[in-house]
């Protein structure tokens, strides 16, 4: 398995074609929009169906069952980091960018299922996922909460790392809690009281 998560580390330090990369860019849409509607564990050839390619081609680009969760990982951690900076640029407001950016990690979050136990494995590709989650996310909250603290519209010193993980600690009954439990609007009445309004 040691050999699956180096494979994926040297496909990773070489550059691809843009061909190549986008191919590979809708496989692992399709495998995150597969793994939202049936976990971690769905076979394969329903990733294969979603992305409208055969098995085969699954596997080319993805050996193992690793692999793809990895690949899909990493995929939605960069589309979120890459989604702070956009947000800056785009929105109203600073603060209205970092609530948009906090719902988005909150959709990476609720959607990960059977991630967590899948990581719990022995596997050595998953080690350092989540220090790649921590360096690509952290920086990013950290700049939309100066941003937000910087243009007056909240006033608060927590640090990104500490609001992440409450954010986190919100979602983590949103899979096994009743249909009463509403993460999102938990995180919603969050980030509120960063402006002073609870």
């Amino acid at each position: 398995m040691k050999d699956g998560g180096a494979a994926t580390g040297r496909a990773a330090s070489r550059p691809k074609r843009a061909d190549a990369r986008r191919n590979e860019k809708t496989l692992l849409d399709a495998a995150a929009a597969v793994f939202v509607r049936s976990g971690v564990e769905a076979p394969v050839r329903d990733v294969a169906a979603e992305a409208g390619v055969g098995t085969a081609t699954i596997y080319r680009h993805f050996p193992t069952r690793a692999d793809l969760i990895i690949g899909v990982y990493r995929h939605q951690v960069e589309a979120c980091a890459e989604a702070g900076p956009a947000l800056l640029a785009s929105s109203p407001t600073p603060y209205a960018a970092l609530a948009s950016w906090i719902d988005l990690f909150v959709d990476f979050l609720v959607t990960k299922h059977g991630l967590a136990a899948v990581l719990q494995s022995d596997n050595a590709g998953f080690e350092t996922l989540h220090a790649y989650f921590l360096d690509r996310l952290v920086p990013v909250c950290t700049d939309l909460l100066a941003a937000a603290t910087a243009s007056g519209e909240i006033h608060t010193d927590v640090e990104a790392y500490a609001l992440m993980r409450g954010v986190g600690n919100l979602c983590i009954g949103a899979e096994t809690s009743s249909p009463q439990y509403d993460a999102r609007e938990l995180v919603r009445i969050l980030i509120a009281g960063l402006r002073g309004v609870g």
